[in-house]
């Protein structure tokens, strides 16, 4: 099973395209990242991704089939997406927000029932809130929310889950919370994970499989091994780069330095790589 993006283009009204010709895969069990500089398109790639907004050439595909040919239950149950942890405008108990994730399997006029209340539990104890059932979600912190909204995913039982920026915001030891939680997904469930991030050290964590989108339409795409590399990244983020690996306990760790930032011209993210 895949979910793939195919030649994917989009540009916003006559604009030049922010996205040319993307294409990209993830296959079971593996979690692809996206990263770049602010503004070069990956959170619009994101809702191209999921049809929020409609590619100008190029599909997304899902085992096999186009995403236009699923409906919008079907689809849902699929896939699962945890956009940017922003507080509510309602003030939802966390145990309702992750109920919320049982729609796609509701009639229209439906509530939930017993075995949708257990589901929404066993998300919530995978994802390490249970405690966090009778709070209010306009009253937790940005990690304790992030992780309501992930359960409210996994609520779905998706075979896809994507993520955007879900460690954003967030401090040092939510962000490996939340990382870890998408480790034991991918290895525990199985599930195929597409994550937006800012934080090359955290692709280089979770990651199978990197894609960098560099602007102006130019993107590399391959094993994370072969493409998060320091010239890759020198010309992503137009910062001199040092990566350094360290195996602790039988696991290794990669970290990555910034050194200093690059003159304009100077292998920087507005140059071929």
């Amino acid at each position: 099973m895949s979910i793939e993006v195919r030649a994917g283009t989009f540009a916003y009204g006559k604009n030049e395209p922010i996205l040319r010709d993307v294409s990209f895969s993830a296959e079971t069990g593996e979690t692809v990242a996206i990263l770049g500089p602010n503004g070069v398109g990956k959170t619009t790639l994101i809702k191209c991704l999921l049809g929020f907004l409609p590619w100008e050439r190029g599909s997304t595909v899902i085992d096999g089939r186009e995403l236009r040919d699923f409906r919008g239950r079907e689809l849902w149950q699929r896939v699962a997406y945890v956009p940017q942890a922003r507080k509510p405008a309602f003030s939802y108990l966390a145990e309702d927000m992750v109920l919320l994730g049982r729609s796609p399997y509701l009639g229209d006029f439906s509530m939930p029932g017993a075995r949708d209340r257990e589901i929404a539990a066993e998300a919530m104890e995978l994802a390490g809130i249970s405690r966090l059932r009778g709070r209010s979600c306009a009253h937790l912190s940005g990690g304790e929310l992030q992780l309501v909204l992930i359960a409210r995913a996994l609520a779905a039982e998706p075979e896809y889950l994507v993520l955007d920026e879900p460690e954003s915001g967030l401090d040092f030891r939510n962000q490996l919370v939340v990382l870890d939680l998408i480790a034991r997904l991918c290895r525990d469930r199985r599930l195929t994970v597409i994550l937006n991030t800012h934080y090359p050290d955290h692709a280089l964590r979770v990651s199978d499989k990197a894609l960098l989108l560099f602007g102006n339409g130019m993107h590399l795409f391959g094993r994370t091994e072969h493409i998060l590399t320091e010239e890759h990244m020198r010309a992503l983020f137009g910062v001199d780069i040092a990566v350094r690996r360290e195996r602790l306990n039988g696991k290794e760790y990669a970290a990555v330095l910034p050194l200093e930032i690059l003159e304009k011209g100077e292998n920087g993210p507005w140059t071929r790589p």
